[in-house]
C-alpha cells in the first residue's frame, strides 16, 4: 500500500486509536510483542507508512519500545527509567520539587471530589472494611480513590507524579485509620467543603 506523505499524517491519529483499541482487546501486557508492521497494516487496514508514523507516536509517548532485531514491545507507562532521568533535573531545583508535591496533593484532593460522586456504597463500605481491617498507606489509599474517580488521564499523571515524589525523597506523611475513615465519612454525606479542609490539613505544604 502506498500512500502520501500528508495523507499518512492525516490518518496515524486515527492509527493510533486503533492501535490501542487492538491492544486492549488483546490483552496485551507490558513486556509483550506487538505483531510486526506488515501484520499491523493488514490487520488495521492501514499503510505501513500510517502505522510506522503511529507506532512512532506511540514510542514518544513512552508506551512501546522498539528493539533492534528483535520486534517492538509494549511498555509499562509508569516508566521507572524515566522518573530518574527526570528527576536528576528536577533535584537541581527548589521550585520543581515542590511543583511536584503540590500537583501530586492537587490531584489527590480533585479526585477525592470526584469520587465523592462516583462511589457507589458497596465501594464504599469495601474501602471502609479495608481500612479497618489492615495497615494502609497513602499511595495505596489514593490509588484506590483515583481508579474510582475513574479519570485515565488524571489516573496517568497522579501515577508518574507519585512516581517522581518518591524518587525526590520527601518525607513520608504518616495517615492514620481515623484520618481516612474521616474523609471517607465526608465522602459518605457528600460533604466537600469538609472534605477539602481534612485533606489540606494532611498535605505537605
Amino acid at each position: 500500500m502506498n500512500e502520501s506523505s500528508s495523507n499518512s499524517s492525516k490518518l496515524y491519529l486515527d492509527i493510533v486509536n486503533q492501535l490501542r483499541d487492538m491492544i486492549e482487546k488483546d490483552g496485551l501486557k507490558p513486556g509483550d510483542r506487538l505483531p510486526s508492521e506488515r501484520t499491523l497494516s493488514e490487520r488495521l487496514n492501514a499503510g505501513r507508512s500510517s502505522v510506522r508514523e503511529a507506532l512512532r507516536a506511540l514510542e514518544l509517548l513512552g508506551l512501546i519500545e522498539t528493539k533492534k532485531g528483535e520486534g517492538t514491545f509494549l511498555r509499562n507507562f509508569q516508566g521507572h527509567r524515566l522518573v530518574q532521568l527526570i528527576s536528576t533535573f528536577i533535584l537541581q531545583d527548589e521550585k520543581a520539587k515542590l511543583d511536584v508535591l503540590e500537583t501530586k496533593n492537587f490531584i489527590q484532593l480533585n479526585c477525592l471530589q470526584i469520587a465523592m460522586w462516583k462511589m457507589t456504597e458497596r465501594e464504599l463500605a469495601e474501602i471502609t472494611e479495608w481500612i479497618k481491617s489492615e495497615k494502609v498507606s497513602e499511595s495505596d489509599f489514593f490509588f484506590r480513590v483515583v481508579q474510582i474517580a475513574d479519570n485515565y488521564l488524571l489516573f496517568r499523571l497522579w501515577t508518574i507524579l507519585k512516581d517522581y515524589y518518591y524518587s525526590l525523597g520527601f518525607p513520608n506523611v504518616y495517615w492514620t485509620k481515623e484520618d481516612y475513615l474521616l474523609l471517607l465519612d465526608n465522602i459518605k454525606s457528600k460533604n466537600e467543603l469538609e472534605l477539602s479542609m481534612n485533606y489540606r490539613k494532611k498535605k505537605q505544604i
